[in-house]
Protein backbone atom coordinates (compact mmCIF):
# COMPACT_ATOMS: atom_id res chain seq x y z
CA UNK A 1 0.00 0.00 0.00
CA UNK A 2 3.04 2.37 1.00
CA UNK A 3 4.59 1.97 -2.77
CA UNK A 4 1.11 2.37 -4.17
CA UNK A 5 0.56 5.41 -2.23
CA UNK A 6 3.93 7.01 -3.19
CA UNK A 7 3.44 5.82 -6.73
CA UNK A 8 0.28 7.88 -7.04
CA UNK A 9 1.23 10.78 -5.50
CA UNK A 10 4.85 11.04 -7.85
CA UNK A 11 1.98 10.14 -11.00
CA UNK A 12 -0.21 13.77 -9.42
CA UNK A 13 3.13 15.73 -8.92
CA UNK A 14 4.37 14.75 -12.72
CA UNK A 15 1.05 15.59 -14.37
CA UNK A 16 0.55 18.55 -12.80
CA UNK A 17 4.11 19.77 -13.54
CA UNK A 18 3.72 18.95 -17.00
CA UNK A 19 0.70 21.20 -17.30
CA UNK A 20 2.48 23.83 -15.91
CA UNK A 21 5.59 23.10 -17.70
CA UNK A 22 4.16 25.17 -20.77
CA UNK A 23 4.17 28.36 -19.34
CA UNK A 24 6.44 31.30 -20.46
CA UNK A 25 6.95 34.07 -18.54
CA UNK A 26 8.89 36.06 -21.31
CA UNK A 27 6.99 39.36 -23.05
CA UNK A 28 6.22 38.53 -26.50
CA UNK A 29 9.60 39.70 -28.32
CA UNK A 30 9.33 42.50 -30.44
CA UNK A 31 12.50 44.35 -31.88
CA UNK A 32 12.66 47.52 -31.43
CA UNK A 33 11.73 50.44 -33.41
CA UNK A 34 14.26 52.16 -34.99
CA UNK A 35 13.95 55.36 -37.61
CA UNK A 36 14.47 54.01 -40.74
CA UNK A 37 14.24 56.63 -43.48
CA UNK A 38 12.45 55.85 -47.12
CA UNK A 39 15.19 57.33 -48.95
CA UNK A 40 19.15 58.47 -48.64
CA UNK A 41 20.02 62.30 -48.99
CA UNK A 42 19.87 63.35 -52.92
CA UNK A 43 23.47 64.75 -53.34
CA UNK A 44 24.24 66.86 -56.88
CA UNK A 45 26.07 64.80 -59.11
CA UNK A 46 25.74 61.25 -57.17
CA UNK A 47 24.62 58.49 -59.38
CA UNK A 48 24.59 54.99 -56.98
CA UNK A 49 24.79 51.54 -58.84
CA UNK A 50 21.97 49.50 -59.37
CA UNK A 51 21.87 47.39 -56.10
CA UNK A 52 22.12 43.48 -56.08
CA UNK A 53 20.47 43.26 -52.50
CA UNK A 54 20.03 39.53 -53.98
CA UNK A 55 23.82 38.77 -54.48
CA UNK A 56 25.72 36.19 -51.96
CA UNK A 57 27.31 37.46 -48.68
CA UNK A 58 31.24 37.38 -49.50
CA UNK A 59 34.32 38.62 -51.19
CA UNK A 60 33.24 42.58 -51.34
CA UNK A 61 36.49 43.19 -51.90
CA UNK A 62 36.10 41.87 -55.68
CA UNK A 63 34.38 45.17 -56.40
CA UNK A 64 38.19 46.40 -57.05
CA UNK A 65 39.08 43.86 -59.28
CA UNK A 66 42.30 44.02 -57.56
CA UNK A 67 43.97 40.25 -57.13
CA UNK A 68 46.42 41.35 -55.18
CA UNK A 69 44.26 43.25 -52.62
CA UNK A 70 42.09 39.93 -52.79
CA UNK A 71 44.72 37.43 -51.53
CA UNK A 72 45.90 39.86 -48.98
CA UNK A 73 41.71 39.70 -47.59
CA UNK A 74 41.93 35.68 -47.51
CA UNK A 75 44.97 35.64 -45.78
CA UNK A 76 43.41 38.12 -43.33
CA UNK A 77 40.56 35.91 -42.81
CA UNK A 78 42.69 32.83 -41.67
CA UNK A 79 45.65 34.63 -39.61
CA UNK A 80 44.48 37.35 -38.19
CA UNK A 81 45.40 36.84 -34.52
CA UNK A 82 42.27 39.89 -33.64
CA UNK A 83 39.68 37.86 -35.89
CA UNK A 84 40.95 34.10 -33.71
CA UNK A 85 40.29 35.91 -30.75
CA UNK A 86 37.02 36.67 -31.88
CA UNK A 87 35.72 33.43 -33.19
CA UNK A 88 36.81 31.78 -30.15
CA UNK A 89 34.99 34.04 -27.79
CA UNK A 90 32.14 33.17 -30.33
CA UNK A 91 33.07 29.67 -29.77
CA UNK A 92 32.59 30.53 -25.83
CA UNK A 93 29.17 31.88 -26.50
CA UNK A 94 27.90 29.06 -28.21
CA UNK A 95 29.44 26.38 -25.32
CA UNK A 96 27.70 28.65 -22.84
CA UNK A 97 24.39 27.88 -24.79
CA UNK A 98 25.08 24.19 -24.33
CA UNK A 99 25.08 24.53 -20.65
CA UNK A 100 21.53 25.65 -20.89
CA UNK A 101 20.49 23.24 -22.93
CA UNK A 102 22.00 20.58 -20.75
CA UNK A 103 20.11 21.88 -17.75
CA UNK A 104 16.73 20.91 -19.47
CA UNK A 105 17.70 16.88 -19.24
CA UNK A 106 18.04 14.94 -16.07
CA UNK A 107 21.51 14.61 -14.78
CA UNK A 108 22.70 11.02 -13.35
CA UNK A 109 25.74 10.58 -11.21
CA UNK A 110 27.36 7.30 -9.53
CA UNK A 111 29.22 7.90 -6.59
CA UNK A 112 31.25 5.12 -4.45
CA UNK A 113 33.58 5.19 -1.13
CA UNK A 114 35.01 2.93 0.67
CA UNK A 115 36.22 4.41 4.38
CA UNK A 116 37.80 3.02 7.61
CA UNK A 117 36.69 4.83 10.31
CA UNK A 118 37.21 5.33 14.16
CA UNK A 119 33.96 6.77 16.58
CA UNK A 120 34.53 8.77 19.80
CA UNK A 121 33.82 6.13 22.95
CA UNK A 122 31.88 9.22 24.48
CA UNK A 123 29.61 10.40 21.41
CA UNK A 124 26.15 11.08 22.31
CA UNK A 125 23.65 7.82 22.05
CA UNK A 126 26.06 5.60 21.18
CA UNK A 127 25.53 2.07 21.89
CA UNK A 128 26.94 -0.54 23.81
CA UNK A 129 27.84 -2.96 21.08
CA UNK A 130 28.99 -0.74 18.55
CA UNK A 131 32.54 -0.87 17.78
CA UNK A 132 35.29 1.70 17.91
CA UNK A 133 36.91 0.85 14.74
CA UNK A 134 34.01 0.04 11.23
CA UNK A 135 34.35 0.22 7.47
CA UNK A 136 32.31 1.79 5.50
CA UNK A 137 31.88 0.86 1.68
CA UNK A 138 28.68 2.40 -0.48
CA UNK A 139 27.96 2.71 -4.09
CA UNK A 140 24.98 4.71 -5.16
CA UNK A 141 23.81 6.39 -7.95
CA UNK A 142 21.75 9.88 -8.14
CA UNK A 143 19.50 11.17 -10.66
CA UNK A 144 17.73 14.73 -10.70
CA UNK A 145 15.30 16.10 -13.19
CA UNK A 146 14.32 19.89 -12.55
CA UNK A 147 10.39 20.44 -13.91
CA UNK A 148 10.56 23.71 -15.59
CA UNK A 149 7.39 24.98 -15.03
CA UNK A 150 7.62 28.60 -15.49
CA UNK A 151 9.59 27.92 -18.69
CA UNK A 152 13.19 29.35 -16.81
CA UNK A 153 15.20 27.26 -18.22
CA UNK A 154 13.80 27.23 -21.59
CA UNK A 155 13.95 31.01 -21.60
CA UNK A 156 17.61 30.97 -20.66
CA UNK A 157 18.72 28.74 -23.16
CA UNK A 158 16.87 31.01 -25.50
CA UNK A 159 18.40 33.83 -24.08
CA UNK A 160 22.63 32.00 -24.40
CA UNK A 161 21.61 31.38 -27.86
CA UNK A 162 20.12 35.01 -28.85
CA UNK A 163 23.87 36.00 -27.39
CA UNK A 164 25.74 32.94 -29.25
CA UNK A 165 24.05 35.10 -32.43
CA UNK A 166 25.10 38.37 -31.09
CA UNK A 167 28.49 36.98 -30.41
CA UNK A 168 28.51 35.14 -34.03
CA UNK A 169 27.52 38.98 -35.33
CA UNK A 170 30.37 40.68 -33.32
CA UNK A 171 32.67 38.37 -34.64
CA UNK A 172 31.18 39.22 -38.38
CA UNK A 173 31.59 42.74 -37.28
CA UNK A 174 35.44 42.66 -36.16
CA UNK A 175 36.35 40.99 -39.57
CA UNK A 176 34.49 43.52 -41.63
CA UNK A 177 36.45 46.19 -39.62
CA UNK A 178 39.66 44.44 -39.92
CA UNK A 179 38.73 43.59 -43.97
CA UNK A 180 38.40 47.53 -44.37
CA UNK A 181 41.11 48.45 -42.28
CA UNK A 182 43.03 46.54 -44.83
CA UNK A 183 42.01 47.83 -48.03
CA UNK A 184 42.24 51.06 -46.49
CA UNK A 185 45.99 50.29 -46.09
CA UNK A 186 46.08 48.77 -49.00
CA UNK A 187 44.46 51.85 -50.63
CA UNK A 188 46.96 53.86 -49.32
CA UNK A 189 50.06 51.98 -50.18
CA UNK A 190 48.93 51.68 -53.71
CA UNK A 191 48.86 55.30 -53.67
CA UNK A 192 51.74 55.65 -52.27
CA UNK A 193 52.94 53.71 -55.46
CA UNK A 194 51.76 56.19 -57.43
CA UNK A 195 53.17 58.76 -55.54
CA UNK A 196 56.59 57.13 -55.90
CA UNK A 197 56.49 56.61 -59.87
CA UNK A 198 55.13 60.40 -59.86
CA UNK A 199 58.35 61.51 -58.02
CA UNK A 200 60.66 59.30 -59.94
CA UNK A 201 59.59 60.72 -63.48
CA UNK A 202 59.38 64.42 -61.68
CA UNK A 203 63.27 63.56 -60.72
CA UNK A 204 64.21 62.81 -63.83
CA UNK A 205 62.88 65.41 -65.36
CA UNK A 206 64.29 67.76 -63.09
CA UNK A 207 67.27 66.00 -63.38
CA UNK A 208 67.49 66.83 -67.38
CA UNK A 209 66.49 70.68 -66.52
CA UNK A 210 69.50 71.11 -64.49
CA UNK A 211 71.39 69.62 -66.90
CA UNK A 212 69.58 72.12 -69.05
CA UNK A 213 70.81 74.99 -66.58
CA UNK A 214 74.21 73.89 -66.51
CA UNK A 215 74.89 73.79 -70.20
CA UNK A 216 73.41 77.24 -70.90
CA UNK A 217 75.49 78.10 -67.82
CA UNK A 218 78.80 77.00 -69.19
CA UNK A 219 78.17 78.51 -72.52
CA UNK A 220 77.33 82.09 -70.82
CA UNK A 221 73.76 81.88 -71.64
CA UNK A 222 72.62 81.18 -67.70
CA UNK A 223 73.22 82.87 -64.59
CA UNK A 224 74.81 80.88 -61.88
CA UNK A 225 71.32 81.46 -60.31
CA UNK A 226 69.20 79.10 -62.83
CA UNK A 227 71.99 76.39 -61.98
CA UNK A 228 71.02 76.42 -58.41
CA UNK A 229 67.35 77.32 -58.62
CA UNK A 230 67.59 73.92 -60.42
CA UNK A 231 69.24 72.00 -58.09
CA UNK A 232 67.59 72.77 -55.25
CA UNK A 233 64.37 71.77 -57.13
CA UNK A 234 65.73 68.58 -57.58
CA UNK A 235 66.89 67.92 -54.56
CA UNK A 236 63.88 68.61 -52.94
CA UNK A 237 61.66 66.13 -55.48
CA UNK A 238 64.53 63.55 -54.42
CA UNK A 239 63.30 64.45 -50.68
CA UNK A 240 59.63 64.05 -51.65
CA UNK A 241 60.75 60.50 -53.20
CA UNK A 242 62.31 59.44 -50.16
CA UNK A 243 59.90 60.58 -48.15
CA UNK A 244 57.16 58.40 -50.12
CA UNK A 245 59.52 55.44 -50.08
CA UNK A 246 59.57 55.40 -46.12
CA UNK A 247 55.50 56.22 -45.79
CA UNK A 248 54.95 52.91 -48.34
CA UNK A 249 57.12 50.78 -45.67
CA UNK A 250 55.20 51.94 -42.58
CA UNK A 251 51.89 51.13 -44.53
CA UNK A 252 53.40 47.65 -46.05
CA UNK A 253 54.35 46.66 -42.28
CA UNK A 254 50.57 47.48 -40.88
CA UNK A 255 49.66 45.35 -43.65
CA UNK A 256 51.78 42.32 -42.79
CA UNK A 257 50.02 42.84 -39.47
CA UNK A 258 46.88 42.45 -40.54
CA UNK A 259 47.39 39.15 -42.23
CA UNK A 260 49.33 37.29 -39.39
CA UNK A 261 52.70 38.26 -40.48
CA UNK A 262 55.96 39.62 -40.01
CA UNK A 263 56.92 42.84 -41.04
CA UNK A 264 60.42 41.58 -41.66
CA UNK A 265 59.40 38.75 -43.72
CA UNK A 266 56.51 40.41 -45.80
CA UNK A 267 56.84 42.31 -49.44
CA UNK A 268 54.59 43.38 -51.53
CA UNK A 269 55.88 44.70 -55.38
CA UNK A 270 54.95 47.77 -56.05
CA UNK A 271 51.89 48.65 -58.06
CA UNK A 272 49.47 50.55 -59.37
CA UNK A 273 46.08 51.91 -57.41
CA UNK A 274 42.92 49.67 -58.66
CA UNK A 275 40.10 51.13 -60.37
CA UNK A 276 37.54 52.70 -58.60
CA UNK A 277 34.10 51.08 -57.90
CA UNK A 278 30.73 51.63 -58.62
CA UNK A 279 29.47 50.76 -54.65
CA UNK A 280 25.64 49.48 -54.57
CA UNK A 281 23.18 51.32 -51.99
CA UNK A 282 20.41 50.07 -52.21
CA UNK A 283 17.61 51.32 -50.09
CA UNK A 284 18.23 52.59 -46.46
CA UNK A 285 15.95 49.59 -44.82
CA UNK A 286 18.33 47.15 -45.93
CA UNK A 287 21.13 48.51 -44.29
CA UNK A 288 19.38 46.62 -41.11
CA UNK A 289 19.75 43.40 -42.91
CA UNK A 290 23.58 44.15 -43.76
CA UNK A 291 25.17 46.00 -40.72
CA UNK A 292 26.42 42.92 -38.43
CA UNK A 293 26.59 45.52 -35.49
CA UNK A 294 23.05 45.88 -36.01
CA UNK A 295 22.26 42.61 -35.85
CA UNK A 296 24.52 42.06 -32.82
CA UNK A 297 22.65 45.09 -31.11
CA UNK A 298 18.83 43.53 -32.02
CA UNK A 299 19.97 40.01 -30.55
CA UNK A 300 21.47 41.48 -27.31
CA UNK A 301 17.84 42.97 -27.33
CA UNK A 302 16.07 39.71 -27.59
CA UNK A 303 18.35 38.22 -25.15
CA UNK A 304 17.82 40.46 -22.55
CA UNK A 305 13.61 40.26 -22.99
CA UNK A 306 14.02 36.60 -22.72
CA UNK A 307 15.86 37.83 -19.09
CA UNK A 308 12.57 39.12 -17.94
CA UNK A 309 11.04 36.27 -18.01
CA UNK A 310 13.92 34.29 -16.09
CA UNK A 311 13.78 36.96 -13.18
CA UNK A 312 9.16 36.50 -13.29
CA UNK A 313 9.82 32.74 -12.89
CA UNK A 314 12.11 32.94 -9.69
CA UNK A 315 8.86 34.36 -8.05
CA UNK A 316 7.11 30.92 -8.25
CA UNK A 317 8.30 27.21 -6.34
CA UNK A 318 10.38 25.30 -8.26
CA UNK A 319 9.94 21.41 -8.42
CA UNK A 320 12.56 18.63 -8.98
CA UNK A 321 12.45 15.15 -9.06
CA UNK A 322 15.26 12.67 -7.56
CA UNK A 323 15.77 9.25 -6.98
CA UNK A 324 18.73 7.82 -5.56
CA UNK A 325 19.55 4.04 -4.57
CA UNK A 326 22.47 1.79 -4.47
CA UNK A 327 24.54 -0.53 -1.69
CA UNK A 328 25.94 0.27 1.57
CA UNK A 329 27.87 -2.10 3.87
CA UNK A 330 30.08 -2.34 6.78
CA UNK A 331 32.92 -3.61 4.23
CA UNK A 332 33.19 -6.89 5.71
CA UNK A 333 31.53 -9.20 3.78
CA UNK A 334 30.52 -8.30 0.05
CA UNK A 335 27.10 -6.77 -0.70
CA UNK A 336 24.06 -8.33 -0.12
CA UNK A 337 20.18 -7.59 -1.17
CA UNK A 338 20.11 -6.27 2.70
CA UNK A 339 22.32 -3.73 2.08
CA UNK A 340 20.38 -2.30 -0.38
CA UNK A 341 18.70 1.27 -0.27
CA UNK A 342 16.88 3.71 -1.94
CA UNK A 343 14.74 6.99 -1.54
CA UNK A 344 12.30 8.46 -4.47
CA UNK A 345 10.16 11.58 -4.68
CA UNK A 346 9.81 15.65 -5.59
CA UNK A 347 11.58 18.20 -3.70
CA UNK A 348 9.88 21.57 -4.24
CA UNK A 349 11.40 25.25 -3.12
CA UNK A 350 8.92 28.19 -2.78
CA UNK A 351 10.78 31.58 -2.09
CA UNK A 352 9.00 32.89 0.90
CA UNK A 353 11.05 35.93 1.87
CA UNK A 354 13.86 37.54 -0.15
CA UNK A 355 14.12 40.97 1.23
CA UNK A 356 13.40 42.28 -2.05
CA UNK A 357 16.02 40.60 -4.41
CA UNK A 358 13.48 39.39 -6.51
CA UNK A 359 11.50 42.77 -7.23
CA UNK A 360 14.95 44.24 -7.41
CA UNK A 361 16.21 40.99 -9.98
CA UNK A 362 13.12 41.69 -12.26
CA UNK A 363 13.63 45.34 -12.22
CA UNK A 364 16.86 44.92 -13.81
CA UNK A 365 15.79 42.07 -16.05
CA UNK A 366 13.59 45.60 -16.96
CA UNK A 367 16.35 48.00 -17.35
CA UNK A 368 18.41 45.75 -19.40
CA UNK A 369 16.08 45.72 -22.07
CA UNK A 370 15.65 49.22 -21.94
CA UNK A 371 19.06 49.74 -22.10
CA UNK A 372 20.01 47.29 -25.32
CA UNK A 373 16.75 48.75 -27.27
CA UNK A 374 18.51 52.10 -26.61
CA UNK A 375 21.70 50.71 -27.67
CA UNK A 376 19.91 48.95 -30.83
CA UNK A 377 18.19 52.29 -32.07
CA UNK A 378 21.74 54.40 -31.41
CA UNK A 379 23.64 51.82 -33.28
CA UNK A 380 21.17 51.84 -36.45
CA UNK A 381 21.85 55.58 -36.36
CA UNK A 382 24.99 55.83 -36.33
CA UNK A 383 24.92 52.85 -38.91
CA UNK A 384 22.74 55.64 -40.85
CA UNK A 385 24.98 58.60 -40.32
CA UNK A 386 28.33 56.33 -41.66
CA UNK A 387 26.47 55.59 -45.13
CA UNK A 388 25.31 59.62 -45.37
CA UNK A 389 28.86 60.97 -44.53
CA UNK A 390 30.49 58.52 -46.92
CA UNK A 391 28.08 59.31 -49.33
CA UNK A 392 28.97 63.12 -49.67
CA UNK A 393 32.37 62.20 -49.05
CA UNK A 394 32.50 60.64 -52.39
CA UNK A 395 30.68 63.20 -54.22
CA UNK A 396 32.83 65.79 -52.97
CA UNK A 397 35.48 63.91 -53.94
CA UNK A 398 34.37 62.89 -57.58
CA UNK A 399 33.67 66.92 -58.05
CA UNK A 400 37.74 67.63 -56.89
CA UNK A 401 38.30 64.84 -59.22
CA UNK A 402 36.98 66.94 -62.27
CA UNK A 403 38.87 70.27 -61.38
CA UNK A 404 42.13 68.39 -60.31
CA UNK A 405 42.22 67.27 -63.74
CA UNK A 406 41.47 70.24 -65.22
CA UNK A 407 44.29 71.71 -63.25
CA UNK A 408 46.90 69.37 -64.03
CA UNK A 409 46.32 69.63 -67.85
CA UNK A 410 46.45 73.30 -67.46
CA UNK A 411 49.69 73.11 -65.28
CA UNK A 412 50.96 70.38 -68.25
CA UNK A 413 50.96 73.49 -70.88
CA UNK A 414 52.13 75.99 -68.61
CA UNK A 415 55.55 74.28 -67.42
CA UNK A 416 55.93 72.95 -71.10
CA UNK A 417 55.45 76.41 -72.74
CA UNK A 418 57.77 77.74 -69.65
CA UNK A 419 60.54 75.13 -70.53
CA UNK A 420 60.48 75.65 -74.28
CA UNK A 421 60.72 79.85 -73.58
CA UNK A 422 63.71 79.27 -71.09
CA UNK A 423 65.42 76.81 -73.65
CA UNK A 424 64.88 79.69 -76.42
CA UNK A 425 65.92 82.31 -73.64
CA UNK A 426 62.68 84.10 -73.80
CA UNK A 427 62.34 84.38 -70.20
CA UNK A 428 63.83 83.39 -66.66
CA UNK A 429 64.23 80.01 -65.18
CA UNK A 430 62.33 80.91 -61.90
CA UNK A 431 59.22 81.05 -64.54
CA UNK A 432 60.21 76.89 -65.31
CA UNK A 433 60.45 76.41 -61.61
CA UNK A 434 57.54 77.92 -61.20
CA UNK A 435 55.27 76.21 -63.62
CA UNK A 436 57.18 72.44 -62.46
CA UNK A 437 56.68 72.85 -59.44
CA UNK A 438 52.79 74.32 -59.57
CA UNK A 439 52.50 70.96 -61.76
CA UNK A 440 54.07 68.88 -59.20
CA UNK A 441 51.28 69.99 -56.83
CA UNK A 442 48.33 69.30 -59.15
CA UNK A 443 49.59 65.58 -60.12
CA UNK A 444 50.06 64.86 -56.57
CA UNK A 445 46.74 66.58 -55.22
CA UNK A 446 44.57 64.50 -58.01
CA UNK A 447 46.60 61.22 -56.93
CA UNK A 448 45.77 62.00 -53.15
CA UNK A 449 41.91 62.85 -54.41
CA UNK A 450 41.79 59.65 -56.14
CA UNK A 451 43.36 57.94 -53.36
CA UNK A 452 40.96 59.22 -51.09
CA UNK A 453 38.32 58.21 -53.10
CA UNK A 454 39.52 54.55 -52.90
CA UNK A 455 39.47 54.83 -49.31
CA UNK A 456 36.48 56.29 -48.71
CA UNK A 457 35.10 53.63 -51.23
CA UNK A 458 36.15 51.32 -49.13
CA UNK A 459 34.37 53.10 -45.84
CA UNK A 460 31.31 53.13 -47.70
CA UNK A 461 31.29 49.56 -48.30
CA UNK A 462 31.62 49.01 -44.53
CA UNK A 463 29.40 51.53 -44.06
CA UNK A 464 26.94 49.27 -45.95
CA UNK A 465 28.12 46.03 -43.70
CA UNK A 466 29.99 44.82 -46.39
CA UNK A 467 28.16 42.62 -48.63
CA UNK A 468 24.90 42.82 -50.65
CA UNK A 469 22.85 39.78 -49.41
CA UNK A 470 19.34 38.46 -47.62
CA UNK A 471 19.63 38.58 -43.62
CA UNK A 472 22.50 36.57 -42.58
CA UNK A 473 21.00 36.42 -38.65
CA UNK A 474 17.56 34.57 -38.44
CA UNK A 475 15.59 36.68 -35.48
CA UNK A 476 14.14 33.91 -33.77
CA UNK A 477 16.34 31.52 -31.36
CA UNK A 478 17.97 28.94 -32.91
CA UNK A 479 19.71 25.67 -31.63
CA UNK A 480 23.10 26.43 -30.58
CA UNK A 481 25.16 24.96 -32.70
CA UNK A 482 27.20 26.06 -35.67
CA UNK A 483 25.03 24.84 -38.23
CA UNK A 484 22.30 27.18 -36.86
CA UNK A 485 24.19 29.84 -36.32
CA UNK A 486 26.26 30.53 -39.70
CA UNK A 487 24.65 30.23 -42.93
Amino acid sequence: MKRLRLARSVMMTMGASLMLAGCNLAPAYHPPVAPVPAGYKPIPGWQAASPADMTARGSWWSLFNDPVLAGLEQRLDGANPDLAAAVARHDAALAYAGQARAALLPSAELQGSATQNRQSQQRPLRGTDQPDNYGADQINGVIGYEIDLWGRLHNQLRSRQAMAQASDADRAAIQLSLEAQLATDYMTLRGLDDRIHLLDLTVASYDRSHALTQTLFNGKIAAQMDVSRAQVQLDNARIAAAQARADRAVMEDAVAVLVGEAPSTFQLPPAAAPPLPDVPVGLPATLLERRPDVASAERAVASANLGIGIARAAFYPSLTLGALGGVQSQGENPFKVGDLFWGLGPAVTLPIFEGGKLKAQLAQAQAKVREASAHYRATVLTAFQQVEDNRAQLARLAQEAGSSQEAVTAAHQTADAALSLYSNGATSFLDVVTAQTALLQAQQAALDIRTRRLVASVGLVRALGGGWHTPFIDPTPAPASKAALHP
